[in-house]
Order: C-alpha cells, then sequence, then structure tokens
C-alpha cells in the first residue's frame, strides 16, 4: 500500500511540475511525453516509482489511454469532409500497412538472424503501428495542409487496429500455439478483430448519438452530464468490442467518428473530459515507461538494437509510404513528411506489455529493440516537429507544387 501511494504521489508531483511549465516547454517544441518520459527515468533510478510491467493495470492504462483519445479526436472529425480526402489514407492503411510489416521482417531477419521468422515477425507487428497520440503536434498544427493533417490523423486512428490480428498471429507463432496455417489464421484474427470491433464501435456510437441528439431536444440532458456521456459511450463502445472478440482500438476510432457523426457534437463542448482523461492515463504511461521499460532494458541494448530502431523509424516506415503514395500528386517533400511523422508510441507499448506477459522467446533482443525504438520516437519526433512542420510549410507556400486543400471542418485543440 506505501508503494502504491508514493507512486501516486511522485506522479502528482511530476503533473504538477509539467503543468506549470508547459507553456514554456511547448514554445520551445519539447513535448509532455518527453518531459514524462525523462521524469520517469529520473524518479525509476530513485526508487520513487513502484509499479512494474508485469502488472496488468499498466497494459490497462496505456490501452485506455489510446482509446479515449482515438474516440476523443474521431468524434471531431466531419465525415463529409472525409469522403473526399480518403484515398490517402485508405492507401497509408492498405498498402502502406502491410509494406511496413514486410520490411520490418526483412529487417529483423538481417539484424537479429536468430531470432528466427517467429521473432522478426512479431517485432514488426508491434512496430507497425503509428500513433495518434505522439502525433497531435503535427495534425493539430493548421500550418500543415489539410490533407496531409487528415491522411496521418486516420491512419494512426486505424492502423494499431488492423496490426492487432497480425501480431496476435505472430504471438502464437512465438510460443508455437498457432493451431492453423498462417494465412487462415491471419484470415479469421482479422475478421474477428475488425468484423467485432466495428460491430461494437459503430454500434454503440450510432445509439449513443442518436440518444444524447435527442435527450438534448427533449432538455433532458443536465449540462454538466454532456461530458460523462461522452465517456461512457467511449468506454462502452470498447468494452463491447472487446467482449465480442474485436479491437478496442478499432472500436474507439470509429466509435467516436459515428458518436460525433450522430450527435452532431464535434466540439470540445462533449469531448473535453474524455481527451483530457486520455492524456491523464497518456502521462502515467509514459513516466512508467521511462522508469520501468527503459531503465530495464538499458543494459540490453546493442548496436543491433539501435541499428533495427533508427531502420525502423526510417526506411521501414519511409518506403512503404512513398509506394502508397505513388502517383498521387503528392511532392516529394509531402511524401517524406508524412514517412517521417509516423510515431511509435502507445500502441506498440500495449503490444509489448502483452507479450511480456506470455513470456515469449528471444524476449530480450525481441522487447529491447520495442522499448528502444518507442523512446527515439518520443524524442526525435517530439523535437523534429515544429522547425519540419515550419520548413514544410514554406516549401508548400512557394511551390504551389500541390493543389491546395478544401479545409476539413473539425474543433483541435492542442494538449
Amino acid at each position: 500500500m506505501l508503494a502504491i501511494v508514493g507512486t501516486l504521489l511522485t506522479v502528482g508531483v511530476v503533473l504538477i511540475a509539467y503543468a506549470a511549465t508547459s507553456a514554456l516547454l511547448d514554445r520551445r517544441g519539447v513535448t509532455s511525453a518527453i518531459v514524462f518520459m525523462t521524469a520517469g527515468l529520473v524518479v525509476g533510478g530513485a526508487g520513487w516509482f513502484g509499479a512494474g510491467a508485469e502488472s496488468e493495470v499498466a497494459q490497462r492504462v496505456t490501452e485506455l489511454a489510446l482509446v479515449l483519445l482515438l474516440f476523443s479526436d474521431s468524434a471531431r472529425i466531419d465525415l463529409r469532409a472525409l469522403r473526399s480526402h480518403v484515398a490517402w489514407p485508405g492507401r497509408l492503411l492498405l498498402i502502406g500497412l502491410p509494406l511496413t510489416m514486410l520490411l520490418g521482417i526483412g529487417a529483423g531477419l538481417l539484424i537479429f538472424p536468430g531470432i528466427g521468422f517467429a521473432g522478426a515477425f512479431l517485432l514488426s507487428t508491434m512496430l507497425c503501428s503509428t500513433d495518434a497520440a505522439l502525433g497531435q503536434r503535427v495534425v493539430e498544427d493548421p500550418a500543415v495542409p489539410a490533407r496531409v493533417r487528415q491522411a496521418l490523423d486516420v491512419e494512426s486512428g486505424l492502423n494499431d487496429g488492423l496490426a492487432v490480428p497480425f501480431f496476435l498471429v505472430a504471438l502464437d507463432i512465438s510460443l508455437a500455439t498457432l493451431d492453423r496455417g498462417v494465412p487462415s489464421a491471419v484470415f479469421h484474427n482479422a475478421a474477428s478483430q475488425i468484423g467485432w470491433g466495428l460491430v461494437g464501435g459503430v454500434g454503440v456510437g450510432v445509439l449513443a448519438g442518436l440518444l444524447f441528439r435527442w435527450s438534448e431536444g427533449k432538455g433532458w440532458l443536465h449540462g454538466q452530464w454532456v461530458q460523462l456521456f461522452t465517456i461512457a459511450s467511449a468506454l462502452t463502445g470498447y468494452a463491447l468490442a472487446v467482449t465480442l472478440g474485436g479491437s478496442g482500438f478499432i472500436a474507439a476510432f470509429v466509435g467516436g467518428m459515428a458518436f460525433g457523426h450522430v450527435s452532431r457534437e464535434h466540439g470540445l463542448r462533449a469531448t473535453y473530459f474524455t481527451e483530457e482523461t486520455g492524456n491523464l492515463l497518456a502521462a502515467v504511461t509514459w513516466i512508467g515507461f521511462g522508469a520501468v521499460a527503459v531503465r530495464h532494458v538499458w543494459a540490453e541494448i546493442t548496436w543491433q538494437v539501435i541499428a533495427y530502431a533508427v531502420l525502423s523509424l526510417t526506411v521501414v516506415r519511409m518506403i512503404p509510404v512513398a509506394v502508397a503514395l505513388a502517383r498521387t500528386g503528392a511532392g516529394w517533400p509531402t511524401v517524406a513528411f508524412v514517412g517521417w511523422f509516423g510515431p511509435r508510441g502507445l500502441a506498440t507499448v500495449v503490444f509489448a506489455l502483452i507479450a511480456f506477459e506470455h513470456g515469449i522467446p528471444d524476449a530480450d533482443p525481441v522487447l529491447t529493440t520495442v522499448v528502444v525504438t518507442v523512446a527515439l520516437s518520443v524524442v526525435l519526433h517530439g523535437l523534429t516537429a515544429l522547425p519540419l512542420v515550419a520548413a514544410y510549410r514554406r516549401w508548400y507556400d512557394g511551390t504551389g507544387a500541390e493543389a491546395k486543400d478544401t479545409p476539413v471542418p473539425r474543433t483541435r485543440r492542442r494538449v
């Protein structure tokens, strides 16, 4: 009990200190994830953080953080505007994501020949998803063209859910528990995860949105319960999808879009508390990540781990993006910008915690590489966001090489 109280005290002090200096740090391009991960390293080294990676609580906190952020983010997307800009995110998901997995497997076999196909497959599936939360700074910045922001936003909102079936099959292969062929297992898991994720997310999102609008029209919905109505809708859609055997991540993203579209509430009036709760849980996750995960793997870092992490954030991500956006009219700076801003974050941490809990073979190189890749992503994507957005906008305004965007109506707020 004392360890839990001590951990809460530590987290509270870190959050207060960051909140008091958040605007100053933001102006200098230092993201909250960088601060919290660094603070975690410090408090973990001092022995002030008592939670461990083996706790199921760690997995649930991380997963719920991502779910709430996905729901609140997607609830503010205008589906009418999305229809005219669906080609780019569709290509990134249907072409870019599979190619990223294949290149990740190839890089794993090349750099870590000892882990075999199973380990390389598992490593690739854990690192193929991009993070909606870590990408907020880019997708919220109006200096980034709307079409680019929306492509990154929708891609990061859905690719973690689409990666789940492949991750589950890779996990079964690693544990030698796969009871069917790989194509059959992938298809079965994909049908279950995507299908039930859509059923849970869209079903709850539509029904909750209709009830929200009807109750407000009757004057039955008290103002102070608007925010709780939304977060309850997000949690219900997630829980239903998971209970049915689907992806809670897919349910959160499509549920948020359905709720926002049906309720006609795209602003912070309905999503503020959901987003803030997600940000709080994400902050706790990054503190714990620095205190436990990064410190735990420190002694296991090798040149191979660094090499794979760098390749994962560059070549393994950027080549598939270039292929996906070929013949779309996107200039090379746009392709490079979209390719670079594919941060690895909360979804990858969830996958790593699940793999750790199952006791996968070759855990040291695989999980160490995952942790190092995420840590590098937090730092590199966080510090490069402001300068690269500014540079990209100067090119975009100066060349006129691409058709100007139709504005995508949405209410966003930097946290």
